[in-house]
């Protein structure tokens, strides 16, 4: 009843309110879920986050479309699934793809909000980072100050903070006894301190945040600017970013728009990244010549929703290709290249995750638990299938269990009628499947892993005011 209710005031809003032009800023936090204080993740705090979500809307089954950042920004600035648009291939250029115009005539929505009277811009310390080419820049200016006088105006910021490396904040280092691990992480002190300095990386982004609220309020803007909130992929930790488990895909969605939503709303809808861009297009008073694979989330028309579709293929020059879908109670995932260790190589995890350098050492010495040992092995099964209410680590995997046949059969016909109908799906070639780097597996020795370990061990074990520079790997193949 309560999110009836809730349904009902924000129709009425959306009703009242949509011939307005509020401002929109959108803040993107890197490679980030749901470890923010608002969420109840143990150990930090982001004070200045957990103002906007007091102060608005915050999902609690919100995800991207792509665990990784190029197809799933990809995605969002266009409103369509990646596949669809064909930039589901993470950083296209090299090894034998490339960028290529958007297909259908689909343009970004912020080139639809400039022709509908927006100024636009991307305040940005990092990347836009999309899989297509484009006629023209993608945002007109760098900063909202650029518009014109009394121009509305969309501005995306995005954070890098929480993008390893992660800074360790000098003003609230966090101990390691007050973090709490996913159980399919080593409970040792190295993966707590890492697990840590993430957080603590978090909490000088929310102080980023901060700053970006105060000059709202500064410029007397924060009444009639909607301010979203969200991560463009999961964390980037083993098992999280690349990977389609809910560490991977699933990131926070947090909306407020101050006397059109009303404050500390909590929202369980099955909801997507896209719906972020169907939604900005129609505060905006946008209609586009094509209908979005989005919906809008301040109008009710995500209620009903029963499943979300996530898609992850190569990362970098790592061959593989998995599909999801996912619902309140369960998800499925096929893995379309179930020959290939999950672990496979890939230069950027090998060089950034000292968790993972862990994880191998301690599985090839056989001190890994039965579940931390799933993600180690050197092949998948075809099929991965969860019951999330009791599994939400998604560690016991019950595709082959006959008491749960109707719910894979079920979830198995909705993944391949989306894979087929809605973003028309190329599957795996030969030529992709024998491409890529070497998918010989394990990548290293364990001699080798334990130096690099040890090489990891300083930088993560590292004072917070220390300005030692990460280690870096040069690629094994």
């Amino acid at each position: 009843m309560r999110n009836l209710y809730i349904y009902f005031i924000l129709a009425l809003i959306w009703c009242s309110c949509s011939s307005s032009e509020p401002n929109i800023v959108w803040i993107m936090l890197e490679d980030w879920g749901y470890q923010l204080s608002c969420y109840g993740e143990a150990g930090l705090s982001t004070p200045n986050v957990d103002k906007v979500a007091a102060g608005g809307l915050r999902y609690t089954n919100s995800f991207c479309t792509a665990p990784v950042c190029s197809p799933s920004r990809s995605a969002m600035i266009t409103g369509f699934h990646q596949n669809y648009i064909g930039a589901n291939q993470h950083r296209t250029d090299g090894s034998g793809f490339e960028r290529k115009p958007l297909p259908y005539g689909i343009e970004p929505i912020t080139h639809l909000l400039e022709e509908a009277g927006y100024f636009t811009c991307f305040m940005a310390t990092r990347k836009t980072d999309f899989n297509f080419t484009l006629d023209r820049p993608v945002y007109q200016g760098a900063d909202w100050s650029e518009r014109a006088e009394g121009q509305p105006f969309f501005a995306l910021l995005t954070f890098p903070g929480t993008h390893r490396r992660w800074k360790r904040d000098v003003e609230n280092p966090i101990s390691i006894d007050k973090v709490v691990l996913p159980p399919y992480y080593p409970q040792t002190d190295l993966a707590k301190r890492d697990w840590a300095n993430g957080l603590e990386a978090m909490q000088i982004v929310d102080r980023k945040v901060g700053q970006v609220l105060q000059r709202l309020e500064g410029e007397g803007l924060a009444d009639n600017t909607v301010v979203f909130i969200i991560g463009d992929n999961g964390r980037c930790m083993p098992r999280g970013k690349q990977f389609l488990y809910d560490g991977g895909i699933q990131v926070p969605i947090i909306i407020r728009w101050p006397g059109k939503i009303n404050p500390a709303q909590v929202n369980e809808d099955m909801v997507t990244t896209l719906d972020i861009s169907k939604t900005i297009l129609d505060i905006g008073g946008v209609t586009p010549e094509y209908e979005l694979h989005g919906a809008n989330l301040l109008d009710g028309s995500t209620r009903d929703r029963q499943y979300i579709f996530a898609a992850r293929d190569k990362m970098d020059s790592t061959h593989d290709a998995m599909r999801a879908v996912r619902s309140r109670s369960y998800k499925l995932i096929h893995n379309l290249m179930p020959e290939r260790a999950y672990c496979q190589y890939n230069n950027y995890k090998e060089r950034s995750y000292p968790v993972l350098a862990q994880l191998n050492i301690m599985n090839m010495r056989g001190e890994l638990t039965p579940e931390q040992a799933l993600f180690m092995a050197s092949e998948k099964p075809e099929f991965e299938l969860f019951d999330l209410a009791n599994d939400p680590w998604e560690l016991n995997n019950l595709a082959d269990d006959p008491n749960y046949q109707e719910i894979r059969d079920k979830l198995l016909a909705e993944l391949n009628n989306w894979r087929k109908n809605v973003i028309m799906d190329k599957g795996v070639t030969d030529e992709f499947r024998s491409g890529g780097w070497s998918a010989s597996y394990p990548t290293k020795t364990l001699k080798e892993w334990e130096e690099v370990l040890e090489k990891f061990r300083p930088w993560v074990f590292r004072a917070p005011e220390s300005d030692m520079e990460q280690p870096f790997y040069s690629r094994n193949k």
